[in-house]
């Protein structure tokens, strides 16, 4: 029996076929380390980005070591957004009915009373922290029966201030528990709340295949205040193509889409003032291609995961390498091509060149004609055996 099947890491046959039905049939590298060990019911850290395969890599386990007949709700996976709710839901339902299992999605913004009626029924309860919390607390909800705890994006969880709900929540968990916690980071504070919540955990690091980060062509378009928005017009002609557009701003992603509207481009706005039901709609008509633009800001667009995305657009440039990285990996997922674009003002040449050059695409950079800056001068001081110590010193980074 081969382990580079699903079957062979002990994923059952009606399981193994639900995945096959939608053409995955390898296990991507995080879900092959980590797939035995979950299975087994040993705690589980695994720092793997967004489009590793980590949601599988929890759901698989879940849904095996589960029964149709267990108390309800068994299982409980927290995530940091509703967009992520809905998703890992998503994935769920394409495998756990090959076990009979029932999953529900408890996010804020929808009705208390039908996700409270679907929650107690639901063996696998996908939920953001506040409206889990909320349902507690109204004693609609009860985890008194969950033996397997998922904290997905624990990272952003944290970013986002959600530490003091998820303590409140895993206070009210049995102690006698699996736990999986996954993560782009398991240093500093999230690897101390790791440390918190886990047992004898084994420890696993997945990554993105190499093919995929290669997929991904990088460019550098210089713009002007006058002409940003039509060089971005220009740049939104790929037809049947998705297309995700970062901004800084959640009033500055209502206004581009007004003026995209206005040059005959249709978009959706992304952001954290809409409601629920208008973010359900913006995201279905653009996973759909009904419109095949959408304009988002950083924390609306995190959790978002669509294999289909085929550009992404930096129309605002982000503020360092790591949000570079989370935004333009987004694209160039499961081997597919992407592009990567990133606007840059006369002004704001020397910070991008900056994370341009750190991630190695300042060729791509400078082809443009655009200039690279000169490395920043920090000053730090050296002490002496005086009270005030040396002058200052100047280094390069």
């Amino acid at each position: 029996m081969t382990t580079h099947t699903f079957h062979g890491l002990g994923v059952s046959e009606p399981v193994s076929e639900a995945l096959a039905r939608r053409d995955i049939v390898a296990p991507f590298a995080i879900q092959h380390l980590v797939l035995p060990d979950a299975l087994a019911g040993i705690d589980i850290l695994a720092k793997s980005p967004t489009g590793s395969g980590k949601t599988l890599a929890f759901a698989i386990p879940i849904v095996e070591r589960l029964e149709a007949g267990s108390s309800t709700p068994s299982a409980l996976v927290l995530v940091p957004t509703r967009e992520l709710c809905s998703q890992v839901a998503e994935e769920f339902s394409y495998i756990a009915p090959a076990k009979g299992i029932k999953v529900a999605a408890v996010y804020g913004g929808t009705r208390v009373q039908s996700q409270a009626r679907d929650a107690k029924s639901a063996h696998v309860l996908v939920a953001t922290p506040g409206r889990l919390l909320d349902l507690i607390e109204r004693r609609l909800v009860s985890l008194d029966n969950v033996t397997v705890l998922v904290l997905d994006e624990a990272d952003r969880m944290l970013d986002m201030g959600f530490q003091p709900q998820v303590d409140k929540i895993v206070r009210r968990l049995p102690k006698n528990r699996q736990t999986m916690f996954f993560s782009a980071t398991l240093d500093g504070v999230v690897g101390e709340l790791a440390a918190e919540y886990t047992t004898g955990a084994g420890r696993y690091e997945g990554f993105l295949p190499p093919e995929d980060v290669s997929q991904v062509d990088h460019k550098f378009v210089p713009v002007t205040p006058d002409n940003k928005v039509e060089k971005l017009v220009e740049h939104l002609q790929h037809d049947g193509e998705l297309t995700l557009v970062f901004v800084r701003t959640k009033r500055g992603a209502d206004r581009l889409v007004q003026k995209l509207r206005r040059l005959g481009t249709e978009a959706v706005a992304l952001h954290g003032d809409m409601n629920q039901s208008a973010r359900e709609r913006a995201l279905a008509r653009f996973e759909s291609g009904k419109v095949d633009t959408m304009v988002a800001t950083d924390v609306a667009a995190r959790g978002l995961d669509l294999d289909h995305i085929t550009h992404v657009v930096n129309f605002d440039p982000p503020e360092d390498k790591t949000a570079y990285i989370h935004r333009v990996g987004r694209t160039g997922r499961a081997g597919r091509a992407g592009t990567g674009l990133t606007f840059v003002l006369p002004d704001q040449q020397a910070d991008v060149s900056r994370i341009a050059a750190n991630l190695g695409h300042q060729e791509a950079f400078v082809e443009v004609g655009l200039t690279v800056a000169p490395p920043k001068l920090v000053y730090t001081s050296r002490r002496r055996n005086s009270k005030w110590g040396a002058p200052s010193q100047r280094r390069k980074i």
